[in-house]
């Protein structure tokens, strides 16, 4: 039988969209409130041992929380987030990758410590340096770029009065994870965001290792 075992250590950086377009209630209550709710059982779920970062990206990308075990500083973080205009994605993916090199890049033996990043978007590039740009800069940096598009086609939000369409760049965002050996999500409800963070958890935080059956019966006998 296979069975998840904690990683000892690696660094995972969540990038998360605070565009305006985060204001769309085409996900109950919306956007900004799910995407935090998950974000924040995304952080639970690590193993203590995961370095975790934190950048949020509208127009500007910031550097939130450096990579670190411990976890409050992430949370409070999420709990906190403010939305701007506008969306760069791939600065997110550049100052995700600078928060990466400032982390932890080897263990006690020597060992280097894989990193990867986590972004979620509900929109498309509209500032800053292309998508792709940033897609070969994490390439070269070994860092594979896994991206959650979070939204429905039936998005909107009100701005000066007028309601405009926000609906999510699903095909920027797969190429992105393409390009970096990344995986591709998409999530159209809270429920799909923190199933799919879930899933993220699992392949990044836990090796899959083959266990004796025979151990388990053995310990089952002994009980």
């Amino acid at each position: 039988d296979e069975v998840l075992v904690p990683k000892e250590r690696a660094t995972v950086v969540l990038a998360i969209d605070t565009s305006l377009s985060m204001q769309a209630t085409d996900i109950a209550p919306d956007r900004l409130s799910a995407a935090k709710e998950a974000a924040l059982s995304f952080v639970e779920g690590l193993p203590e041992q995961i370095n975790l970062g934190l950048v949020t990206f509208d127009g500007v990308a910031r550097v939130r929380v450096t990579p670190t075990t411990d976890r409050r500083p992430v949370r409070s973080a999420i709990e906190s987030l403010e939305l701007g205009p506008a969306t760069a994605i791939g600065e997110a993916i550049f100052a995700g990758l600078d928060a990466i090199e400032n982390a932890p890049l080897a263990d006690a033996d020597g060992e280097p410590v894989p990193a990867t990043m986590v972004v979620m978007s509900d929109g498309k590039t509209t500032v800053g340096r292309p998508d792709a740009d940033a897609a070969e800069a994490a390439v070269e940096a070994g860092v594979p770029v896994s991206t959650i598009g979070f939204g429905t086609d039936r998005g909107t939000i009100v701005i000066d009065g007028e309601i405009q369409p926000v609906p999510v760049d699903q095909e920027a965002l797969q190429a992105i994870a393409e390009q970096t050996n990344g995986q591709s999500f998409q999530a159209e409800s809270l429920g799909e965001l923190e199933s799919i963070y879930a899933d993220i958890g699992s392949s990044i935080g836990f090796d899959t290792e083959e266990q004796e059956v025979t151990d388990r019966f053995v310990g089952y006998a002994v009980a």
